[in-house]
């Protein structure tokens, strides 16, 4: 017999959803405002959003965040994948211990990651820029790809690879032909997450950026301290579309790796 749940449990859930979703609805309301004012509503308009194509500071902000996105993405998700592909192979009393290491930067508060980083940089005498910023963001996306391409082959066994190594196959083709294919819609959905992450991060961004690094969430911070405009709802409103449908690309690319792997199970 199924266990009807408490009335006050679907109440509970309604109130948390209306105190989460409600604020970033109203932020994406207003944002067509035909007026200044956030208080009235005067009408519809995408005034706000052809503003922001021809305002030098967000495009140079927009930029930033692009260039720091891409370039640490792409250097977090190789080595987040080599790593994962390199314990792999350790026992279990290391490779709970390595697992430790990589999982702490997804634990660690933003403003603690920030600002170890910044000491860092400080004692080296790096000059904050953006390549100061590149280097932060690899240190806590390597993590995220880490953790998609650890499930992924912890989900896939090794089965299949110790059947291609009997056939002759070498361990280069092993992995061209096995583990690559198996484990390519995790990188792909660690990838995502990680330029998610790159493309949304304020904290870490906000100690360790120079005066021509600033990316947009640091503009819009900077921004909101003079008041929230209608053209900052807009460009939240943007970084808010983005975000959501990069994150459904990294779970539909984690979901088509599952059904894959199904598929390759089924008897001929």
């Amino acid at each position: 017999m199924k266990k009807k749940s408490h009335p006050l449990l679907g109440i509970h859930s309604v109130l948390m959803m209306i105190f989460i979703y409600v604020p970033i609805l109203l932020i994406i309301i207003y944002s067509f405002n035909n007026t200044r004012l956030s208080g009235d509503w005067e009408g519809f308009t995408f005034d706000w959003y052809a503003s922001l194509m021809t305002d030098d500071h967000v495009l140079e902000a927009l930029m930033n965040s692009l260039t720091v996105g891409i370039v640490s993405t792409i250097v977090a998700t190789l080595l987040g994948t080599v790593g994962a592909l390199s314990l792999r192979g350790l026992g279990r009393r290391w490779k709970g211990s390595m697992n430790g290491l990589m999982y702490l930067p997804v634990i660690i508060p933003d403003i603690i990651m920030g600002l170890s980083l910044l000491v860092l940089f400080n004692q080296m005498h790096i000059p904050l820029g953006k390549a100061t910023v590149i280097i932060a963001h690899i240190t806590f996306s390597m993590s995220y790809v880490y953790v998609v391409v650890t499930a992924r082959l912890a989900g896939m066994g090794k089965q299949l690879e110790e059947a291609a190594a009997d056939l002759g196959a070498t361990p280069w083709q092993t992995f061209r032909h096995v583990t690559w294919p198996q484990i390519f819609p995790g990188v792909i959905s660690g990838a995502l997450i990680a330029f998610t992450m790159s493309l949304d991060d304020f904290m870490v961004s906000f100690f360790v950026a120079g005066p021509s690094s600033t990316t947009l969430p640091i503009y819009i911070y900077g921004q909101v301290k003079r008041g929230i405009s209608p053209e900052i709802n807009a460009l939240c409103t943007l970084l808010i579309v983005v975000s959501v449908v990069l994150i459904l690309l990294a779970q539909f690319f984690l979901n088509r790796g599952k059904g894959q792997k199904k598929h390759k199970m089924l008897p001929i």
